[in-house]
């Protein structure tokens, strides 16, 4: 038995739309017996979300780990923060919020 190799970039995960549960092909369902590297479409029919039971047809599908988050005809739009992913988003809007309070309290420092 040969074991391949699993490239994470190419599974995409696939979100529940009644709970939020995500299936992620690396982590697998051990819940339903699923190994890791099982894609979401090769799951079985009668496959069922393990958090609210929920059928497969309910998942939309929010493409690969690390993906740029936002709709694909978007992001070539704005100042290239189209192009960041989630994490990297939040880190630039409470960064800059946290720069923001810093100069406003800096303000009490002037007499």
């Amino acid at each position: 038995m040969s074991i391949e190799a699993i490239d994470p970039k190419t599974l995409d995960r696939h979100e529940c739309g009644a709970c939020g549960y995500v299936y992620e092909p690396m982590k697998g369902d051990s819940q339903n017996e699923i190994p890791v590297g099982v894609p979401f479409a090769d799951l079985p029919s009668v496959w069922r979300c393990p958090v609210c039971g929920t059928r497969a047809s309910r998942f939309s599908n929010i493409g690969p780990l690390g993906n740029p988050s936002g709709f694909k005809e978007n992001l070539g739009y704005g100042f290239g923060v189209n192009t960041l992913t989630q994490n990297q988003k939040n880190l630039l809007i409470f960064g800059a919020l946290a720069l923001g309070f810093l100069f406003f309290i800096s303000l009490y420092g002037l007499q």
